[in-house]
């Protein structure tokens, strides 16, 4: 066996074992890239409220309407607020159950709620395990599966896609300027037959896509494996691996300031840091953890977490700033955005969508070349004739021709027996 048809070899086994999961994880990527844009048409009449004269309601009165909403004793653990004053405040209530549970539902209870900032009213309390786009990103990130199980099965695949894109291109590889220019453009017409359009497909979308698309699994590989996250940074870092001490920040419990600590951890980030796009708060959940505030900048090198005392509101400690951080650590807040072409804007994101939906197309193509193949293959053996000499010459020579209909070298056989 020469080695361009082991390595063809390769190239199909690999294909068969991972072509499901391949294609699931290029749809649901597809879906993904415009998530954010999808969600503020769809979901629109909970996203937006008119925006009243008078000042919104301060936080702590909004998340005891959370709390009030939910049915369970699910507690309240997340908000996400706008500066705008035309969106609602969301809530995230989540609580981790059976961590060896199958599914990803069964390790969890998580609901999503919506509120009025001026009314306090409920928007809308929903089991975010079952939104949409949710689940979407659970399929694409761990095939709903129990993350431990998930996304080593994600990984692996992703690993044995790159392995098919470089095996594609070395079996795609021409050997002469004239193949070269066969294979790198399509040359159809009315006369070309649907097989050779799958075979193109596959071959020259399969040729063009190949080196983003890998560029875009290896990125996704660093939320599938943290050997692999580590190594990306010892490699931006020059070879060398930063351990950051892990800083603790605790409260004390202490005299109540005259604003509800929430609403002080609000203020302070209103007023210092006024064109952010969103703020998270995380309310802490024991007695001496901190209220850690994540401002969204939509700019990594902005972005920065801050983290308050949960019984006053002051400011115990401000992150590290994007100057202060570690190519390491700079490269791993890119991460995401290149991954869903978003560093590029709204031209990044479509090219990163259609390279999603490209990609989605290489199993289905080149299963049919080879599901044909092996029909073609079944087809000529169960036509072969035992004793080429015991048929006329006229007959041998149509039973040779590569134009022949199999009815029609059927019909050959018939007449000479």
């Amino acid at each position: 066996m020469t080695l361009k048809k082991l390595i063809g070899q390769v190239h199909l086994w690999l294909g068969l074992t991972s072509g499901l999961v391949v294609i699931i994880l290029c749809i649901t990527g597809c879906i993904l890239v415009f998530e954010e844009e999808i969600k503020s048409i769809v979901y629109s009449d909970i996203y937006y409220v008119d925006a009243a004269q008078n000042d919104s309601k301060p936080v702590s009165e909004l998340v005891k309407a959370a709390k009030n909403s939910l049915t369970s004793d699910l507690p309240v653990t997340d908000i996400r607020l706008h500066p705008e004053q035309n969106h609602s405040v969301k809530f995230y209530a989540f609580k981790t159950n059976a961590e060896n549970g199958f599914w990803y539902w069964d390790t969890r209870e998580f609901f999503t709620l919506y509120i009025d900032p001026f009314t306090s009213n409920v928007l809308k309390v929903r089991n975010a395990d079952f939104e949409f786009f949710f689940f979407i990103e659970q399929l694409h990130y761990s095939l709903l599966l129990n993350t431990t199980v998930g996304k080593p099965i994600i990984g692996a695949a992703t690993m044995i896609f790159i392995i098919m894109l470089i095996t594609g291109l070395i079996l795609w590889w021409p050997k002469n300027k004239k193949a070269f220019k066969v294979n790198t453009w399509f040359r159809w017409n009315s006369d070309t037959k649907w097989k050779r359009k799958n075979y193109d497909l596959h071959n020259i979308v399969g040729f063009y896509s190949t080196f983003l698309v890998i560029f875009i699994a290896i990125t996704g590989l660093v939320w599938a494996f943290d050997w692999f996250d580590s190594g990306v940074q010892w490699i931006a870092n020059g070879g060398k691996t930063i351990k950051k001490e892990k800083l603790e920040v605790l409260c004390t419990p202490a005299s109540m300031a005259t604003m509800h600590p929430l609403d002080a951890a609000h203020h302070y980030l209103r007023v210092t840091h006024p064109e952010a796009k969103v703020f998270y708060l995380n309310i802490p959940q024991d007695a001496t953890g901190t209220i850690r505030s994540f401002v969204d900048y939509t700019d990594n090198r902005k972005d920065i977490i801050l983290q308050f005392d949960q019984y006053n509101g002051q400011l115990l400690h401000t992150g590290a700033s994007w100057e202060e951080k570690s190519n390491g650590e700079k490269v791993r807040a890119y991460n995401y955005d290149i991954h869903t072409g978003a560093i590029g804007g709204v031209v990044g994101k479509t090219i990163a969508f259609f390279l999603s939906l490209f990609s989605a197309s290489l199993p289905v193509t080149g299963f049919i070349i080879w599901w044909k193949k092996q029909a073609s293959a079944k087809r000529k053996k169960g036509l072969r004739p035992k004793a080429v000499s015991n048929y006329s010459k006229p007959a041998v020579s149509l039973l040779k021709a590569k134009k022949s209909k199999p009815e029609e070298r059927e019909k050959i056989l018939q007449d000479q027996n």
